[in-house]
C-alpha cells in the first residue's frame, strides 16, 4: 500500500488542523493505520492508531482529548483531527499502515512521506 499524508501547515497555538492520509490500493480496509510524528532532533513517536474497522483507537497520553483519529474505508483515507494545538506539537507527521494493531514505530511496514505541522505562538 502506498500512503500520502497532507494537510500540514502553519497554525497558531490553540487552533485546529486536520491531517489526511490517502492510501492507494484496494486493501486499505485490511490495515490498521497509525499516525506518528518526529520533531527536530527527536525520535519518531507514536501519536494514534485506529483498527481496520475504525471501532478501536489508541492515543499517546499527551494527545488524548485533543487529537482524534478516524478513517473512511470507502475513500481509502485516514484522518487526524488536531485541536488545541501546542507549540510542542510542531513536527513532521507521518501516517503508516500495518496489519497489526500496534503503537510501535518499528512494527509498521508502510509509511507516507510526512507532512509538516508548525505551531506558532
Amino acid at each position: 500500500v502506498q500512503l500520502q499524508a497532507y494537510g500540514g501547515g502553519l497554525v497558531q497555538a490553540g487552533g485546529p488542523l486536520r491531517l489526511s492520509c490517502a492510501a492507494s490500493g484496494r486493501t486499505f480496509s485490511s490495515y490498521c493505520m497509525g499516525w506518528f510524528r518526529q520533531a527536530p532532533g527527536k525520535e519518531r513517536e507514536f501519536v494514534a492508531v485506529i483498527s481496520q474497522s475504525g471501532t478501536t483507537t489508541t492515543y499517546a497520553d499527551s494527545m488524548k482529548g485533543r487529537f482524534t483519529i478516524s478513517r473512511d474505508n470507502a475513500k481509502n483515507t485516514v484522518y487526524l483531527q488536531m485541536n488545541s494545538l501546542k507549540l510542542e506539537d510542531t513536527a513532521v507527521y507521518y501516517c503508516a499502515a500495518d496489519s497489526r494493531y500496534t503503537v510501535l514505530v518499528e512494527s509498521y511496514d508502510y509509511w507516507g512521506q510526512g507532512t509538516l505541522v508548525t505551531v506558532s505562538s
